[in-house]
């Protein structure tokens, strides 16, 4: 497996068509390096309550601020990086063996993602001591 290292990871601009009547943004088909097999969001997160805790063995996923703001902290086994979300046409694409967190969510933030695969169990990583053991193979 390569290594992702976070340096290598950032906001990625979605295009976005402005219009006096409100702005516009897409993502289509071969904006992002996979197919989307599943999209979900996440909202209504209490304050002080944090999502995420985990690392994708195979999925990448893309997260796009829709309204308000959050943090996402990334870990690449060796070091960490912290990404504020908040523009609804810059979204973070997080590949595969990076550990993340989100968190710092604001009042009717919500995350949509927008993931390579269905949703499949085997394919998280829970506990950050097994997430460390898939990045040392």
């Amino acid at each position: 497996m390569p290594y992702t290292k976070i340096e290598n990871i950032d906001l990625i601009e979605i295009p976005k068509i402005t219009d006096p009547r409100g702005n516009l943004s897409v993502v289509e088909e071969g904006f992002l390096p996979y197919a989307v097999k599943r999209v979900y969001y996440l909202y209504d997160v209490p304050s002080g309550a944090y999502r995420g805790g985990h690392a994708h063995k195979e999925q990448q996923e893309f997260l796009i601020p829709l309204s308000g703001s959050f943090e996402v902290i990334l870990d690449d086994g060796e070091n960490k990086k912290s990404v504020t979300l908040n523009k609804p046409n810059k979204g973070l694409l997080i590949p595969t063996g990076i550990w993340r967190e989100l968190e710092n969510f604001s009042s009717g933030a919500v995350c949509l993602v927008l993931s390579s695969g269905r949703f499949l169990e085997s394919d998280y990583i829970r506990e950050y001591d097994e997430f460390k053991l898939f990045k040392s193979t």
